[in-house]
């Protein structure tokens, strides 16, 4: 039986996405949950895991758009399942030796690629920028917790800020003459282009302008100086400013309710939930995580999601449905 690793539904506008790059490749035995492929929607990155174990098919190719709900790989898991039916009917014996007859002729599972320096797997961001950049990780000083290689070790290593690796004589290469200028084209991701998209359509449909606001900040500014530490020795996290700008949004949609809903059709939609979107840098741009149920959260809970939410978006792990 054939299991379907289809395109899935990441979010309300997004209709399609491009496969950015493939995790294994076909004939590959996967378990479940492993990751397969990596998708580049208008919004995020999405890695999408599989159903079932079994050997792998690759229906779509790499740098191929596809559809929601398209087909892009299979996954056979015929000879998982014969062997789970003949262990339900055969004795212990006979079901353990089929069992590893089945494993035996089953290729292993892929292992995660990790540092040669450290031993630690690399995240997908880091693995990735080292693939682009060609970059050797092993040559690359690894300064995260147990020595893990962080985005930004591979960004300095590149800079030559960090432990650069020695320069060898088959490494140099003339210099081009003058009047010689090459030219390299890389086409844009799909994220890149909606941004673009979206910023030219803005200058052209908006009336640009920038207002200012000027706000007394001083009684906020006095509490957080006095209850910093002991908000940091109670919660683990430090208290910022952004825990007072959004329990400051939630008054404010509460006390102006039309300002949180949408029309439709000829209905207003009003919300009786406050979801806070907040902006945040991500290894690709600036994106909005989404707060959820925000009027529920403490100060410190806010602080944490913010926190987790920068954290996720740096490491590009950010899915689709938390920036809806």
């Amino acid at each position: 039986m054939a299991v379907d690793v289809k395109m899935p539904n990441v979010g309300e506008s997004v209709q399609e996405g491009v496969i950015h790059k493939w995790r294994i490749k076909t004939g590959d035995f996967v378990n479940r949950d492993d990751i397969l492929v990596e998708l580049e929607t208008d919004k995020a990155t999405v890695e999408v895991v599989a159903e079932s174990a079994g050997v792998i098919q690759i229906v779509k190719k790499q740098g191929e758009t596809v559809a929601i709900g398209e087909v892009m790989a299979r996954i056979d898991n015929t000879a998982i399942a014969a062997g789970a039916g003949k262990a339900a009917t055969a004795p212990a014996a006979t079901a353990t030796a089929a069992a590893t007859a089945t494993a035996a002729t089953l290729p292993p599972p892929p292992t995660p690629q990790s540092s040669p320096a450290s031993g630690q797997p690399l995240s997908p961001a880091v693995r990735r920028i080292t693939e682009e950049s060609n970059v050797n990780p092993s040559n690359v000083a690894g300064t995260g917790k147990d020595g893990r290689i962080t985005k930004g070790d591979v960004i300095a290593h590149l800079e030559g800020g960090a432990n650069p690796a020695p320069v060898t004589a088959s490494q140099i290469k003339p210099q081009v003459a003058s009047g010689s200028r090459s030219e390299r084209r890389e086409p844009m991701t799909l994220l890149r282009r909606k941004i673009a998209e979206r910023l030219v359509h803005a200058q052209e449909t908006a009336a640009i302008l920038t207002t200012f606001n000027e706000i007394d900040m001083s009684a906020v500014m006095k509490i957080r100086s006095d209850y910093k530490d002991k908000f940091k020795e109670k919660y683990g996290v430090g208290l910022g400013f952004m825990s007072f700008f959004i329990k400051a949004s939630v008054e404010a949609l509460k006390q102006y309710p039309q300002v949180n809903g949408w029309i439709d059709g000829t209905d207003i939609v009003y919300h009786d939930y406050y979801d806070i979107g907040v902006a945040v840098s991500g290894n690709r741009g600036l994106v909005v995580p989404v707060i959820r149920d925000a009027e529920r959260m403490s100060p410190a809970e806010l602080e944490m999601a913010v926190g987790a939410y920068g954290k996720r978006a740096k490491e590009g792990k950010l899915t689709v449905d938390e920036m809806t």
